[in-house]
Order: structure tokens, then sequence, then C-alpha cells
């Protein structure tokens, strides 16, 4: 059975950084492509960023990029995201995920597992 549990969400002010953790199992990572998607109350879910387990290529969003990284460890089956410089629009339940696709992209239809999410709340 494959599960993606994320940690690391929060409460944190305008301008801070969190962590978020994507540990992963039932699943040979190396062939799955990781993402990062976060839903806002009110709004379609939206694609963040991703990484080719494999390759280590990376896709990221424009709305983070420069803010936000993600990252695998290997030998830990786990996904970070690196969320620096957070802003209020930034609040959101972020999710990950994970799918098959050979190239790290943000088309959601392309990730067949999904995590139960965790809520960052950014304050102004």
């Amino acid at each position: 059975q494959v599960r993606l549990i994320e940690s690391g969400g929060g409460l944190v002010q305008a301008g801070g950084s969190l962590r978020l953790s994507c540990a992963a199992s039932g699943l040979t990572a190396r062939l799955y492509t990781m993402g990062w998607f976060r839903q806002a109350p009110g709004k379609e879910r939206e694609f963040v960023t991703a990484i080719s387990w494999a390759t280590g290529v990376t896709q990221n969003s424009d709305s983070v990029k420069g803010r936000f990284t993600i990252s695998r460890v290997n030998n830990k089956n786990a996904v970070y995201l690196q969320m620096n410089g957070l802003k209020p629009e930034d609040t959101a339940a972020y999710y990950c995920a994970a799918g098959q696709a050979v190239v790290p992209g943000p088309d959601s239809k392309n990730y067949v597992y999904w995590g139960q999410g965790t809520q960052v709340t950014v304050s102004s």
C-alpha cells in the first residue's frame, strides 16, 4: 500500500520560512516523479513544484520561483519543500503527490498517489 505522509506545516509570519516533508512508503521512489500542490479555500488546486526522483530535474511554478526549493533524500524515501520568503498568498493546504511521468510537470492527472495534506498559514 502506497502512503505519502506530509508534515511540517504551521503558522508563520510573512517573510518567514517553513520546511515541509513528505515521507513515501510502499513505492520504489526512484521510479517516480514527486510533486507538491496546494489548495487555498475556495480556489482550485495549484501546482507548486516537482522533481524527478531519478534525475533530480525540477520544475517550479512562477509564483514560487526563487523562494521555494524541492529536494529528495534517496535513502530516506523523503521529499522536502523548503519555503522561504513566505507571503500571505502562500496560505493553503499543501499536498505531496507521486506519479510516473518521465519529466516532472504541473498536470495533476499525472500524479497517482496523494497525501492527506498539511496546512500552511502565513500571517501578514
